[in-house]
């Protein structure tokens, strides 16, 4: 479990950027939004060395008549995968590493608030974030077993801390900290 995640890369935004100039281009008659989510998109905590993406598309019927585009970039189509309404995409390396994750909702899924205000808060909250940092830390040295043992893990912390970032973008207390 050591290996499943790394100090935090700068370098992690501009393979950000470069995947998500290479995913428009192969759809470029989708029209779909990139933001850079998980925890390569929060400076200075660890994280697992794989590029999380969300996509938003009008529709998903767009993006299913192009999943070929997708593998021809190295992606896999996942499907739903276990999240009603989301495309779910990954990319591996020739080790079998996975790369990137593409994440993808229709406008107006409620997981697209989710997962940028998270990103968002952190952000803004460097010792939220650092404390996620430790928990990851301390779920990677021996408090977990396995990736599931390490996702569960982290659970708690995830949805405390999405209800309070969904608190601090809605609310007033946002423009004050």
């Amino acid at each position: 479990m050591r290996d499943l995640i790394t100090p935090h890369d700068p370098n992690w935004s501009a393979a950000f950027d470069a995947e998500a100039r290479a995913v428009q281009a192969v759809l470029a008659e989708v029209a779909i939004a990139l933001h850079h989510i998980g925890s390569t998109a929060i400076p200075g905590i660890p994280a697992k060395p794989v590029i999380d993406m969300l996509g938003v598309v009008p529709e998903l019927g767009q993006l299913d008549r192009r999943t070929v585009e997708l593998r021809a970039l190295g992606y896999v189509a996942m499907g739903a995968y276990g999240i009603e309404g989301r495309r779910y995409f990954l990319k591996k390396d020739a080790a079998g590493r996975h790369t990137h994750h593409l994440h993808v909702y229709p406008e107006g899924s409620a997981h697209i608030e989710r997962h940028l205000v998270f990103r968002d808060y952190l952000r803004q909250h460097p010792e939220q974030a650092a404390a996620y940092g430790t928990l990851k830390l301390r779920l990677t040295n021996g408090g977990a077993r396995s990736r599931e043992a390490y996702q569960d893990g982290k659970a708690p912390f995830i949805m405390q801390t999405e209800r309070k970032a969904l608190d601090w973008c809605r609310g007033p207390s946002k423009t004050a900290g």
